[in-house]
């Protein structure tokens, strides 16, 4: 009989799910799109003691998930969350996926649609890392954040801090809070609408939602 891969815990917990777990209210519902393995749900579920679902598009990631105990089923963040109930999640997570979905902006009304907050993290596209490679090695960037080559990645719309919150602006959402974390991983003192932000930053985190 086989057995169901599980996930190894990570010694360290990720810097970004920390941020992340640090802007969700112990005891809330909490759907994490694009849930991968499911660490980010475990986390916050161990943590925050959420109750916790995830929808994830990779089979192998579903399996992992449930042989770990997570309510996780296998969709699409682009076309599945038409099927969720409005409000049924007070947190909807978006972690370094947004970049990989088809239609961003669509996406970002359906996570709002659905929980009344929603929490979204990217790499940002403007890292001065980025810009070293494009600049000099007329290359496409390769960095911690974006760590795959140019024909193995699953990114699809590149997005810069400036881009996203320019699209905020544009729908309309709120922006009630800004993490930007450098290459080092250290959380920066600079607001996300300052250009030392959007020069240095290499992750972006913020909390979303609508009046």
């Amino acid at each position: 009989m086989n057995q169901q891969p599980k996930f190894t815990p990570k010694r360290d917990v990720r810097v970004d799910w920390q941020l992340i777990a640090d802007m969700i209210e112990p005891k809330s519902r909490v759907l994490d799109v694009g849930c991968d393995d499911g660490q980010l749900l475990a986390h916050l579920m161990d943590t925050k003691d959420v109750d916790g679902r995830g929808i994830e598009l990779s089979q192998h990631g579903v399996n992992i998930c449930v042989a770990n105990g997570l309510s996780v089923v296998q969709g699409n963040a682009d076309t599945d969350l038409v099927y969720y109930p409005d409000g049924g999640f007070d947190y909807a997570i978006l972690s370094q996926t947004l970049q990989a979905t088809y239609q961003p902006h669509v996406v970002l009304e359906q996570l709002l649609r659905v929980g009344r907050r929603a929490i979204v993290s990217f790499p940002n596209f403007a890292n001065w890392r980025c810009r070293y490679y494009l600049a000099l090695k007329g290359r496409m960037p390769m960095t911690s954040a974006l760590d795959v080559q140019w024909y193995e990645t699953p990114n699809i719309h590149f997005c810069t801090l400036r881009d996203f919150t320019a699209l905020c602006d544009e729908m309309g959402l709120t922006i009630e809070k800004s993490v930007i974390v450098n290459s080092t991983g250290k959380v920066m003192k600079q607001s996300h609408t300052g250009p030392i932000a959007n020069l240095l930053g290499a992750e972006c985190i913020f909390m979303l939602s609508r009046d």
